[in-house]
């Protein structure tokens, strides 16, 4: 009987265990290289160092070139002699245009970023071949669909104009794409570029994500769902068969936890051939002298900020500070959650504790607020906003958050523990805070993230980074993680893991306020030495502990590229 792919023994992956020598050039795609819009910025700018130092400028970085000379990247630094001058001397198709350069972050790697020109004209004759060699199908694609397909496909074409133009057989090229967005590419590689191994990383599933933003249990009935199905019933019919069909199609399959893993087999029908969790850059984060510095700088700031919010409630330097942050999903950042535990800790809040709540979580801003620009002292026309925003909001009348505050005021919960809604990007340049994210984390007493989807979890392993103890959930890959390699408490680890269901909301809850109520409890010495086992459980999730994996999945990918080309 002939050997199938998923047949191939772990011999004959070892055989390749030279590969890292071999490799001409690594090329890996994404929406979000030079373009911070999401966690999977934080996944790549953070390891491009480390794969840097292993593959030197073998690597090579692809992303959508969506920036003008009137609002230019701030990552991205302009090169035109990279990759031996490729951008005066490569002839591209369909209009499609090229800028070459480095990517400002720790490593500094090649960055080729890709206009896709007139590409989207071209896609109706790929989504024909597309249905007709991998059967995806493009019919019951809206929104983003279009867009996405346009850029992976224009870098798959700049991927293969590379290689000639660098005179690398394919034979010794990896290609690498992340999410579905970039599964078209990954799909038209294929077909281009047969003798190329390719890598396709889902960092979340569309109809997993799609499953949980629809306000359907994921967990409760997990075994019992089907992801065509599931496509069809949430009109996700494009999206989940272009992301199936790149995982199915790719020479390696990855995703970055054992939870998406899990998701992955269920939804995509295929369990990802190994799995590449998440590391962390920690040349990110400050060295003593100035981690302290921030951290003074930081909560003055803050305090500021919450008194001239409070009312007649002063603040002071022994306030305890909690935050949440991360991307505006209510229900799947756990940004409901969040909120009503905040609520349940000022029930058993000490006495002799002050308490405010952030919630750094981008949303629909409009400006920064009028009236808490006046009262810091800054000239500025007063407005009516609510005295929980920073920033006003386009929507503030259906934004989940504001309704959900609102309602938790009126109710008379939130007396006890000030919640602040911070809804801009903390880029030292908000109008309020003007403090950089990374900058306001030294700052920081205790974050939550009680996420109900959440494949990995950068924001509760950046603030561990950062030193400041967690509290997560199992739900979240990191948490899962932590709760797999370490004891899961605030003393030993600096990281609490709660168990979410879809059924123990009120008690996962209760538990972490009742954990938030006791670290405050914790005296002086007993915060420092939380915070010391923060800096120890993120100092095992550094890049170069976690890069073995990816070298796993590029030893795998060729080896399973070798047996398909002899089939």
């Amino acid at each position: 009987m002939a050997t199938t792919k998923s047949e191939l023994k772990t011999n004959e992956i070892q055989e390749t265990s030279n590969l890292n020598s071999e490799v001409d050039l690594l090329f890996e795609t994404s929406w979000e290289v030079c373009n911070k819009i999401g966690g999977i910025y934080a996944v790549l700018s953070t390891k491009a160092h480390v794969l840097k130092e292993q593959f030197g400028d073998r690597l090579v970085f692809i992303g959508p070139d969506v920036w003008s000379s009137a609002n230019p990247s701030p990552y991205f630094k302009e090169k035109k002699t990279i990759l031996k001058s490729a951008l005066t001397r490569i002839t591209l198709p369909w209009g499609i245009t090229i800028r070459t350069g480095r990517w400002d972050i720790p490593g500094s790697p090649q960055v080729v970023l890709v206009n896709p020109g007139e590409t989207a004209r071209h896609l109706p004759e790929v989504y024909g071949k597309m249905w007709e060699r991998f059967g995806v199908d493009s019919l019951h694609g809206y929104g983003d669909y279009e867009e996405s397909c346009a850029f992976s496909v224009a870098s798959s074409i700049v991927i293969k104009a590379l290689t000639a133009h660098l005179k690398v057989r394919e034979a010794k090229v990896i290609a690498h794409f992340d999410e579905w967005t970039t599964g078209m590419g990954l799909l038209y590689t294929r077909l281009t570029m047969p003798n190329t191994a390719t890598v396709f990383t889902t960092h979340a599933t569309s109809i997993g994500r799609s499953i949980c933003g629809n306000g359907k249990p994921l967990y409760d009935f997990f075994d019992g769902y089907n992801g065509d199905q599931m496509a069809q019933q949430l009109n996700m019919q494009s999206k989940h068969s272009l992301e199936k069909a790149a995982a199915h199609a790719a020479d390696c399959f990855t995703t970055v936890s054992e939870v998406t893993a899990r998701e992955c087999k269920q939804l995509l029908e295929i369990r990802p051939q190994v799995v590449t969790p998440n590391g962390f850059e920690p040349n990110f984060v400050p060295r003593t002298v100035k981690y302290n510095k921030l951290r003074k700088e930081g909560r003055s700031r803050l305090i500021k900020i919450a008194n001239a919010m409070a009312g007649s409630e002063r603040y002071d330097d022994s306030t305890f500070i909690i935050a949440t942050s991360g991307r505006h999903e209510y229900r799947n950042k756990g940004l409901d959650l969040f909120l009503d535990s905040v609520a349940k800790i000022g029930e058993t809040l000490p006495k002799n504790v002050k308490a405010v709540a952030f919630i750094f979580v981008p949303a629909w801003v409009k400006e920064p607020s009028g009236s808490l620009m006046k009262k810091l002292g800054e000239y500025a026309e007063e407005d009516n906003a609510p005295d929980f925003l920073t920033h006003r909001l386009h929507n503030e009348d259906t934004d989940e958050v504001c309704v959900r505050i609102k309602a938790l005021e009126s109710e008379g919960k939130l007396d006890k523990v000030k919640v602040i809604y911070a809804p801009c990007y903390l880029d030292a340049n908000d109008g309020i805070f003007n403090i950089a994210y990374y900058d306001v984390l030294p700052a920081l007493d205790l974050t939550i993230f009680p996420s109900y989807y959440e494949p990995w979890g950068y924001t509760p392993m950046e603030s561990v980074a950062f030193g400041v103890p967690t509290i997560t959930d199992d739900k979240a890959g990191f948490g899962q993680w932590v709760a797999d390699n370490f004891t899961a408490d605030l003393k030993h680890s600096g990281v609490v893991v709660i168990e979410r269901t879809d059924s123990n909301y009120d008690e996962a809850c209760r538990k972490i306020a009742q954990r938030a109520v006791a670290y405050m409890r914790e005296t002086p010495a007993g915060r420092s030495n939380a915070r010391h086992a923060s800096f120890l459980t993120a100092a095992k999730a550094d890049w170069q502990f976690f890069m073995e994996k990816y070298d796993e999945a590029f030893h795998v990918a060729v080896a399973r590229r070798n047996f398909r080309r002899k089939q």
